[in-house]
Formats: structure tokens, sequence, C-alpha cells
């Protein structure tokens, strides 16, 4: 018997298009900041979605695959597929794997559902430039508030929030927060705090109140981006 298809347990949208609306200037449909830091970060998100939905497991140093039933999630499920098909490979293999075209492939998914729009430009007659400005704003909205309330309070966010938030930190892609210059050192503290509450970096995984098997995939994810993106330039 084929086993029924899980529903992907998330709040609307997948973690990796979540990266991506926060990094997309709503009007211009730009992307904004750092370009690999974008596609490693939601490479890695793809792969939290399968730790969130029980689906994958940190052990031994490799990511491997607990449960190879579907998601419901397109690209989840086709990275869940590869894994189980494939050696184990390590958080760094796996997000160097995943990141080349995936970002293609979740605005076109995007572009399909409405949230936002393929404009395409040509320049100098012969270049063919794609910009994705927002056509509905809701889904970025949602995601804002949720990482606002987590900013606001001192509270540990629920496992998601607290892996964007990682997330964000392990990108460089705090400045898509768009905060006020006076706003964005207390942000980031607070951004390191639910990352390390959450038992994502710093505290002890026995510490963290999210599940362990999301926190170590999350904790190993996060080093090997930083790890990717090598040490920020001092200016």
């Amino acid at each position: 018997m084929t086993p029924a298809t899980i529903v992907f347990d998330m709040t609307s949208i997948a973690l990796a298009e979540e990266l991506l609306l926060l990094a997309y200037d709503d009007q211009t449909g730009k992307a904004t900041g750092s370009r690999i830091g974008l596609d490693l970060g939601m490479a890695a998100a793809v792969l939290v979605d399968l730790a969130l939905a029980g689906r994958i497991a940190y052990a031994d140093g490799n990511l491997v695959v607990k449960d190879p039933t579907p998601t419901g999630e397109p690209i989840a499920d086709a990275v869940l597929a590869k894994a189980a098909a494939d050696v184990p490979h390590t958080p760094a293999q796996w997000v160097q794997r995943l990141r080349h075209r995936l970002r293609e492939r979740v605005l076109e998914d995007l572009v399909a559902r409405g949230v936002i729009r393929d404009v395409d430009e040509t320049q100098l007659g012969a270049i063919h430039v794609h910009r994705y400005p927002t056509t509905d704003p809701a889904y970025e909205a949602e995601i804002r508030k949720r990482l606002a309330d987590a900013l606001i309070t001192d509270a540990v966010p629920d496992e998601r929030t607290a892996a964007l938030a990682t997330l964000l930190v392990a990108t460089r892609m705090e400045p898509a927060l768009r905060l006020p210059p006076e706003e964005s050192a207390r942000a980031h503290e607070r951004l390191e705090q639910i990352a390390s509450g959450a038992g994502f970096s710093g505290a002890s995984i026995e510490d963290s109140i999210v599940r362990p098997s999301v926190a170590l995939v999350v904790a190993t994810l996060g080093r090997a981006i930083s790890a990717a993106l090598g040490t920020p330039k001092v200016l």
C-alpha cells in the first residue's frame, strides 16, 4: 500500500520562500544583499523544513532520511527523494548541492501562485532582466509580523520562526529586516539570543526547548553556511 501523503506542517509557505520574500524588494522586485548567502540559506531552509516535518535528521556527521513519506511540498519532496536514493552527505555538501537553480524554481512557484509577478525587461536591446515585484503582500506581512513579535519579546518563538531567525543571522541577511540603524544592533543581539535559546547555536542541545532532532539539523546547517561565506569583511 502506498503511504498517504503527509501535508507539510508550516504556517503558510516554505521557509525557503520566506527567505526569498524577505530578500526581494517588494516594489523593484530585485534581490537585496548577498546572492550567495540567499542561495545557501534557501538550500538550508529546504532541509530545515524536512527536519521540522520529521523526514530527515543529523546523525554521524551526515543528514540522513528517517521517513521517506512525501510531505506534499514539491521542492522538499524532490530533495527528500534524492536524499533517500543517494548516499548520506554532510550539511555542508547538501547546501552546496541544493543551492544551484533553487532560487529560480522557488521564484517560478511563487509566480504561479500569484504571490509575486515576473517582469521581463530587455536591456541594451538583447539582455533579458527579470524582476519580481510583490503581487500578494499578505505572505510577507505574516513573515515580518512573526519576526517582529519574536524580536520584541524575551520568549523563545516557535521552531519555524526560531529557525528562520537563525538562518537570517547565518546568511547575513539581517538588513532584509529593514530596521532603522538605531534598532539594528538590538535586533542582531535578539536574533542571536533566539538561536542560542532554541539550541541552534551556543547553548547545549540538551537545554533546547525545541526538538533536539530539529536543533541539531539547524545548528549544523547554520555552521555550514557561515563556513561557506567565510569571515565577514570589516569596513
